[in-house]
């Protein structure tokens, strides 16, 4: 059985993490949903006006009171800005297990707000859920992702081959990542 099953607040060093609001709808837009590149290494389509974004956030605020959702919004502290989100997306409450999902904003990768967003949700996981395996998933194509995943400390499971078909047409493998409760930090 789980801790907890809602998506409470989390602070880093850099980063807050906390529910999405509407009013996120402009710097969403702005820093990650509108970018074709950021949209398509996470496997989501791009969200080309206003409207559309803020018709996603009002989905996931709408899912808050659902148990097991959990969907951070990542807020880089300096700016205020919403640079990216963070997810357990898949949940299986059962086997206590959950996948995470992230997606970070161009013009913020290659400073470590990724790292440091999945680091907090994996603790979280194990804290605050109770959960006892953590998995992340990743393109072939995003050596980017990888780097993230293995900075985490994740160990490499295996990969499935072909698993995604790509807008050009062309497949791509999907590697899978975890780590168990007692291998955390």
């Amino acid at each position: 059985m789980l801790k907890t099953s809602v998506t409470k607040e989390i602070n880093t060093e850099r980063l807050r993490l906390r529910r999405f609001v509407l009013s996120d709808a402009v710097s969403v837009h702005r820093n990650w949903a509108s970018d074709p590149e950021v949209q398509t290494n996470y496997g989501e389509p791009v969200y080309e006006t206003l409207e559309s974004v803020t018709n996603l956030l009002e989905k996931y605020v709408g899912r808050y009171d659902e148990p097991n959702f959990f969907r951070w919004a990542v807020i880089e502290k300096t700016s205020g800005e919403c640079i990216g989100q963070i997810a357990y997306f898949l949940v299986n409450a059962g086997n206590e297990f959950a996948e995470i999902e992230y997606c970070i904003g161009t013009a913020f990768q290659g400073k470590g707000y990724a790292t440091e967003a999945c680091k907090a949700v994996i603790r979280y996981g194990f804290e605050e859920i109770g959960l006892h395996k953590v998995q992340i998933c990743c393109r072939t194509e995003n050596p980017g992702s990888r780097r993230v995943i293995e900075k985490c400390g994740l160990t490499y499971e295996g990969t499935l081959r072909d698993y995604f078909k790509m807008s050009e047409g062309v497949f791509e493998g999907r590697m899978y990542y975890s780590i168990l409760k007692d291998e955390a930090y």
